[in-house]
């Protein structure tokens, strides 16, 4: 309960902090999240919690980038789900291990299945079984699995490409992912043209047109080094 609170006071603070443009959820030690603690028996306030995480980081106004340098497991795999972008070691392991001790993957279902084939969602929530980060980029919960040694390089490149676009670029990008597919077709046309009015209409898209045609890095773009 202390991480998760403190997880979701963290990710507020970011979103409120103007200086803050991206943010890394990472891990220290062998693994990446073990999952609910399971020593005193299992905890509505704490699934309470996760769910209120995991909402937080999907409705986040910048991106969520996932640092995964170790095993994740149980709500950990919905924390991976929940970035926008999560990269992990290939000698991780992912696992909705719920079922074999007599639950299932009730709330980091939510932001799992939005990213998995039906066939792949029964296979593992139904047998519970550990796989591989690669395995796990090729069902769609995660983004890429790497070398250990190559992580923060990765992170790195994906890091610096969020920067070169404008936060409120960012962020609409981030609602049309989570929000057109749920939209019928006319309301979603409707949506997406007054957002994209709204736009182009905007300061930064100013900005951005501007220095493309002055052959220029748009001001919110980080100086070289």
């Amino acid at each position: 309960l202390e991480l998760l609170a403190s997880l979701e006071e963290n990710l507020a603070r970011a979103e409120k902090d103007p200086a803050c443009r991206v943010v890394l959820l990472a891990n220290k030690g062998p693994a990446f999240c073990a999952g609910m603690d399971m020593r005193n028996g299992p905890s509505i306030q704490a699934t309470r919690a996760l769910a209120a995480v995991l909402r937080r980081i999907v409705e986040h106004e910048k991106p969520v980038l996932g640092r995964i340098a170790g095993h994740c497991m149980g709500g950990g795999v919905g924390l991976a789900a929940a970035c926008d972008i999560s990269i992990a070691t290939k000698d991780s392991l992912f696992g909705f291990t719920e079922v074999r001790v007599g639950v299932a993957p009730a709330v980091v279902s939510v932001v799992c299945l939005p990213k998995m084939r039906r066939s792949d969602a029964l296979e593992l929530f139904l047998t519970g079984e550990r796989i591989g980060a690669e395995r796990a980029c090729e069902v769609g919960l995660i983004t890429s699995a790497v070398e250990p040694g190559s992580l923060d390089g990765a992170l790195s490149q994906v890091v610096s490409a969020l920067l070169a676009g404008s936060q409120r670029g960012l962020a609409a990008a981030r609602r049309l992912v989570h929000d057109v597919p749920y939209l019928s077709v006319e309301a979603a046309f409707r949506w997406t043209a007054e957002l994209s009015a709204e736009l182009f209409s905007s300061p930064e898209a100013s900005e951005g047109m501007a220095a493309f045609r002055e052959r220029r890095p748009p001001s919110w773009v980080p100086p070289a080094g």
